[in-house]
């Protein structure tokens, strides 16, 4: 099906770190996804090596590369040819048989009712609130019925007359430049050019999508959110 010419170009929202082969040379050293403890989580519940898994918005690959380890059927999938490009030359060094995919949440095709499991880490909030819930609508789709989608982000948990202090509060949490980490000024970006909404929001998206919410954890600051997703 040809897509309408309003569709959203995903490569046009992913945000300066992720197009940036500087920044993403120095993302794994920024950023660790915990993809050890996540995996032994998931394979409790996936138990069966064939289980089909994929990783939408893989980044450089953390969770993915473990998980095929685990799985016999790993796809990792992100739009930025960057990204991809080091997770490329990661696979490559590891004798990975994991499947890598260029596309993106509204891009990626998948059999209805083929996945197990979708996993998706800090990804979804370079989507606006229109697309993320297409995005998720397209994740159910390929969902078996009670397949599992595990989704962390940014995901404001806080009254709307908090907003400001809360946000403020977060800024102020990041790094100098010489720390390293991520600095105040890539989490000023965050807030002003990305996408992250209130779970107000993303939740009720989740239901219209067709998925039960079997478990939700916020952070103490509000500003993130860990789901276990089942498609019903």
């Amino acid at each position: 099906m040809q897509r309408p010419t309003w569709f959203l170009d995903e490569t046009h929202s992913l945000g300066r770190e992720n197009t940036d082969p500087e920044h993403v040379a120095h993302y794994d050293e920024k950023e660790d996804a915990g993809a050890a403890d996540e995996i032994a989580m998931l394979r409790r519940m996936l138990p069966s090596k064939a289980s089909e898994v994929v990783d939408l918005g893989a980044g450089t690959g953390q969770f993915a590369l473990l998980a095929a380890e685990q799985w016999e059927s790993v796809t990792a999938v992100d739009p930025s040819p960057v990204m991809l490009d080091l997770l490329r030359r990661k696979a490559r060094a590891a004798g990975s048989s994991l499947r890598i995919v260029e596309a993106g949440y509204l891009t990626y095709e998948r059999p209805a009712a083929s996945v197990d499991l979708v996993y998706s880490r800090y990804a979804l909030h370079h989507l606006p609130d229109f697309w993320k819930a297409l995005a998720l609508a397209r994740i159910r789709e390929m969902l078996r019925p009670g397949g599992i989608l595990r989704l962390w982000d940014v995901v404001y948990h806080f009254p709307l007359d908090e907003a400001i202090e809360r946000i403020e509060h977060w800024c102020a949490t990041g790094y100098s430049a010489e720390e390293g980490g991520w600095t105040r000024a890539d989490l000023e970006e965050h807030v002003r050019d990305e996408h992250s909404t209130f779970t107000w929001l993303l939740e009720p998206m989740l239901v219209e999508a067709r998925f039960a919410i079997d478990d939700a954890v916020y952070d103490d600051d509000g500003i993130f959110a860990k789901y276990l997703l089942r498609a019903v």
